[in-house]
C-alpha cells in the first residue's frame, strides 16, 4: 500500500492549487531553502535520542522529506499531507518512507507515538487550527519536539493568502497563546525574513489591492510575485547571515514567526 488513507473533509484545497504553488516556488525558492534550514538546525538541537520518528504534516512534494533523509539518516520519516496526489508522487520516489494521508483535526496517529513534529505552513489552511495543534501535542512523547512555522502579520493578508485559502496569518503573540493552550511549551522563537521584511510588507499591502480580482488574475499576480528573484544570490545570502545571527538575536517581525515547542511529560 503505497499511501496509508483516512477519511478527511472538504477544505477546498486540490491537487492543482499544490501543483501550482510547487512548481511557481520550486526547490530553490530562497525563503523556503531558509526554511528547511531552520527546521533540520532545530531538530539536530533539540532531538537527542537515537532514531526518532519524525512527521513532517503537510509534506507535499517532499523538499523536507528528503533534508530529513539526509541530515538524519538514522531516523524514521513519516510524510503526511491532506491531499493524496503529490504522496501518490512521492511513494514512487522515497521508497521506505511510510506515507498518510489524513486531516489534521482529526489525526489517526496513536497518542505519543512520535519524537519529532515538523509542521511548516500548514496551520493557517486549517479553520480548527488549535484542535490541529492539540492533535500534534497528543501524538507526540513526553519531551518531544514541535517545529511550526506559520504566515506573519494579521494586517498584510492579501492575494496570495486568499488564493492559498489561508484562513489566517498570525502575530507571535497569537500563536503564542494558542500552543500555550493546547499543552505545548515554546522553547525558541524567532521570526524568518526580518532583514527582507520592509520590501515583503509594501509587496503584501499592494498586493490588497488585488482581493477581489478574478481568480485568473490572483494567479497571475501570485506567480510573478513568487518568480521575482525567488533564487538570486544576493537573497540567499541574506537569509544565511539571518540564519547564523540569529543564534544571537532575536527577529521581532519578520515574513514567517517560527516556534519550536516540547511536549511537557
Amino acid at each position: 500500500m503505497p499511501v496509508l488513507e483516512y477519511e478527511i473533509g472538504q477544505s477546498g484545497w486540490t491537487d492543482g492549487l499544490t501543483a501550482f504553488h510547487e512548481e511557481t516556488a520550486q526547490a530553490n525558492h530562497y525563503i523556503d531553502c531558509a526554511s528547511r534550514r531552520h527546521t533540520l538546525n532545530q531538530l539536530r538541537r533539540w532531538l537527542t535520542m537515537p532514531s526518532p520518528v519524525v512527521i513532517d504534516i503537510g509534506c507535499s512534494s517532499g523538499f523536507m522529506l528528503r533534508s530529513l533523509q539526509d541530515e538524519f539518516p538514522d531516523a524514521i520519516p513519516i510524510g503526511a499531507d491532506y491531499i493524496r496526489g503529490p504522496l501518490e508522487t512521492l511513494a514512487q520516489n522515497l521508497a521506505g518512507v511510510p506515507l498518510l494521508q489524513f486531516d489534521l483535526t482529526t489525526c489517526p496517529l496513536p497518542d505519543r507515538s512520535v519524537h519529532g513534529v515538523v509542521l511548516l505552513n500548514v496551520l493557517e489552511h486549517i479553520q480548527r487550527d488549535e484542535v490541529a495543534l492539540a492533535h500534534v501535542a497528543r501524538i507526540l512523547k513526553p519531551d518531544g519536539i514541535a517545529v511550526i512555522e506559520v504566515p506573519a502579520g494579521p494586517s498584510l493578508y492579501d492575494v496570495y493568502d486568499k488564493l492559498l485559502l489561508h484562513h489566517r496569518r498570525y502575530s507571535m503573540r497569537d500563536l503564542l497563546d494558542k500552543v500555550s493552550r493546547c499543552g505545548l511549551q515554546t522553547i525558541e522563537k524567532s521570526h524568518l525574513g526580518f532583514f527582507l521584511y520592509p520590501a515583503f510588507w509594501a509587496t503584501k499591502k499592494r498586493g490588497r489591492r488585488y482581493l477581489n480580482e478574478s481568480e485568473a488574475v490572483q494567479q497571475d499576480i501570485v506567480s510573478r510575485n513568487i518568480k521575482t528573484a525567488s533564487t538570486h544570490p544576493l537573497l540567499h545570502a541574506a537569509m544565511a547571515a539571518e540564519e547564523w545571527l540569529r543564534n544571537w538575536v532575536y527577529y521581532p517581525c519578520g515574513i514567517r514567526c517560527l516556534l519550536t515547542c516540547r511536549r511537557l511529560p
